[in-house]
């Protein structure tokens, strides 16, 4: 037993071989609970190893083998540099290698001033002060530290549902359960060592007979515990399935390719078939959208619109329905380009950024339970920002004409000014109605129908902003460079109301959209936005002169 530990944490540790597709995938269905709701192991494994590494995988091994040889092994991951500690200042203080951005649990354990700062942490909490991203980091270092010892000592593996006289729908960790429960998971972990053993000695993958038999008797003892409370394997199967497939990063592959051929189409001497070949990639990766969704939906059973993640998604979703419903209307084909390139954006950032946009899949918040009202206030106040980033795009791409030189792309520029004025047209609509909605909702969660939160407020005030930019359209004081200009210009609003409100303020009582960090990225965003405008701005003048 001593060498196949010892073959494990040689394997674990130093090499960078993957098992993809290996026989220890068994282990990722078997059920858990964490977080507030069921899931399979395979989506803890994963969301551990994103606060633990800052990834979800080490060196193309897969989470579950990780996560669970720190059961098996936790004296060898105990020395092993691979805690994500990325804050400049936190290294600092702590003493660490500033040049280092991974660290052993020991080498944290032994930090002198871990116990100060926790302190100052706790202090912070107790009085309910906004955490700065300085503490935000402390924060996530404890959080690491404590989940690295409940993983090492079986606390986390909250495997087995309480007994139905306990009364309760909590799980029990390994250390709790009964001792045959216990024996069979430790049986796993036997054959999990024995199965990369023959890995090594084979180079080939192993099948996964043996150890597929001791994950169903395992399953099978912790289900007769209490039937009632353990999931049915097609949940689990559902879940690992969407864990694999990765839908919208497919998603945002069919977009790219799909704008590239829309911008070929927007060429004067463009082929009848590049547009064609657009629509068809575009409804590929709509249909991976789709899929996504209908995944999380059916995992979560809600809507997918309950955190900032979910929204980016969402948004990306409707910058395509909306672009699509005006080049049918309008036959103006730069709007599809415009369309894909904000679901791109919006997906590759959502993929990208995962400790800003958490992709976990998590229980709604007390104030959210309501499939209702999050269907009828959120999803269309999420979906006016789609409209409104669709009507950035075709801003951006007005600009852009307008530096061309006005004169040789006046047809255009007459193209992308009517569908920047449908876009704001359908915004308007969509979040004058979202406000009303959440109006109802809070008379009916708060007792009151308007209090000037600052999530309320900042939707007010885009609100205003782009009936402004409408009015001056109608009245013929914002002309078509205008247009282009006030819909780049305006979108800040939307950042602010989006974005900034939740990540930047954390104030009001939308308290369950809160986050961090990201901010340095949305600024650099707006700010060149604006010198683009600003640049284009002095350009079109000129050339007028």
């Amino acid at each position: 037993m001593k060498r196949l530990i010892s073959l494990l944490a040689l394997t674990l540790t130093l090499s960078s071989q993957a098992f993809a597709g290996s026989a220890r995938d068994v282990i990722k269905y078997i059920p858990i609970q964490n977080g507030g709701r069921l899931k399979p192991f395979d989506t803890f494994a994963q969301e551990s190893m994103q606060l633990l590494h800052g990834k979800r995988s080490r060196e193309n091994k897969p989470a579950t083998d990780i996560i669970l040889s720190m059961y098996v092994v936790p004296d060898v991951w105990m020395n092993t540099k691979f805690l994500a500690v990325k804050n400049f200042e936190v290294k600092k203080n702590l003493g660490l290698d500033e040049k280092e951005n991974f660290f052993s649990y020991a080498e944290l354990a032994k930090a002198k001033q871990l116990p100060l700062l926790l302190q100052n942490l706790r202090s912070k909490t107790d009085m309910k002060e906004k955490l700065n991203p300085y503490d935000q980091a402390v924060q996530k270092v404890e959080s690491q530290m404590y989940m690295f010892n409940a993983i090492s000592t079986g606390m986390a593996f909250t495997l087995v549902p309480a007994k139905p006289e306990k009364n309760t729908n909590a799980w029990l960790p390994m250390a709790h359960a009964d001792p045959q429960i216990v024996k069979l998971f430790n049986e796993i972990a036997t054959e999990f060592v024995q199965s990369i053993s023959e890995e090594l000695k084979s180079g080939k993958v192993s099948e996964p007979g043996a150890l597929q038999k001791k994950v169903e008797d395992f399953k099978a003892a912790a289900r007769n515990e209490n039937p009632s409370l353990y999931p049915s394997d097609r949940d689990m199967s559902i879940e690992v399935l969407y864990n694999n497939l990765h839908p919208f990063k497919w998603a945002w592959i069919f977009y790219f390719v799909a704008a590239i051929f829309f911008a070929l189409a927007s060429r004067k001497n463009s082929k009848p078939w590049e547009f064609k070949a657009g629509w068809v990639l575009m409804m590929l990766g709509f249909v991976m959208h789709c899929l996504g969704f209908a995944l999380r939906i059916y995992i979560t059973g809600r809507p997918p619109v309950s955190n900032m993640y979910e929204t980016v998604v969402w948004v990306a979703f409707g910058a395509l329905v909306f672009a699509a419903f005006i080049e049918r209307a309008t036959k103006h084909r730069l709007v599809m380009l415009g369309g894909c390139l904000v679901a791109v954006f919006c997906l590759i950032l959502a993929d990208l950024a995962p400790t800003v946009l958490d992709s976990s899949l998590q229980p709604l918040e007390p104030v959210l339970m309501s499939n209702f009202w999050l269907i009828v206030h959120v999803m269309t106040i999420c979906i006016s920002y789609a409209a409104f980033f669709l009507a950035l795009a075709m801003g951006n791409m007005g600009l852009y004409l307008f530096i061309q030189g006005e004169n040789a792309n006046r047809a255009a520029i007459q193209n992308v000014t009517q569908s920047i004025y449908r876009a704001l047209q359908i915004g308007v609509v969509l979040l004058a109605a979202g406000i009303i909605l959440g109006g109802v909702w809070a008379d009916y969660s708060w007792g009151r129908f308007w209090g000037w939160d600052p999530k309320e407020t900042w939707a007010l005030i885009a609100l205003l902003g782009y009936l402004a930019i409408l009015h001056g359209r109608m009245g013929g004081w914002i002309k078509n460079f205008g247009m282009s200009a006030w819909s780049v210009v305006g979108f800040s609003l939307v950042i602010m109301a989006w974005y900034g409100v939740n990540f930047v303020l954390g104030a009001g009582l939308h308290t369950y959209g809160f986050g961090a960090g990201g901010i340095e990225y949305v600024l650099a965003f707006v700010f060149i936005q604006l010198l683009y405008v600003i640049y284009a701005t002095l350009v079109t003048r000129k050339k007028t002169v």
